[in-house]
């Protein structure tokens, strides 16, 4: 049994002598943004809809006109918020302008966790493979168990009495 060893330059012919593509153009879809240079994602988290206008700038969020330091006063809902930015080294590149409804707060910083994600990947694609490794892309499809007829709330009954 005869092997043949082979060095790296050797390689490229065995391909038919035609160059690869990088590894880093291999079929990415081109940004989605509208004629004002931005990016247009729908988050969604619980009852809460976040809309997310994602543009270049030097890192401000704007929620329903309001900065996002007086909307989201809990530093929680603010770290919830920014994750995408941090995870993708981009924390202060990109302006944000969001209209959230429905919900309360932590499901509406759940809601333009969602948006901001997915307007990244639509502005820069390459960003996909991260935010979705994190879990960023996925709609958290968690909601509230409806209330039951013969029960008090959605699954507790009421109080037992022997006599």
């Amino acid at each position: 049994m005869t092997s043949t060893t082979q060095v790296l330059t050797s390689l490229k012919d065995l391909a038919g002598g035609s160059e690869a593509a990088p590894v880093s153009e291999i079929d990415l879809p081109e940004p989605k943004l509208d004629a004002q240079g931005r990016a247009y994602a729908t988050g969604k988290r619980k009852n809460a809809v976040a809309r997310v206008w994602l543009k270049r700038g030097n890192g401000k969020i704007t929620i329903n006109d309001r900065d996002s330091l007086v909307y989201f006063a809990r530093p929680v809902l603010r770290m919830i918020i920014g994750q995408p930015f941090l995870l993708t080294d981009r924390a202060s590149q990109y302006d944000v302008v969001a209209t959230v409804t429905g919900g309360g707060l932590s499901g509406q910083a759940g809601a333009l966790r969602h948006g901001i994600s997915k307007a990244l990947t639509y502005y820069e694609p390459p960003l996909r493979a991260p935010l979705k490794a994190a879990g960023f892309l996925t709609r958290d499809s968690r909601v509230v168990e409806r209330k039951k007829y013969g029960k008090a709330k959605a699954r507790r009954s009421f109080q037992f009495s022997k006599r």
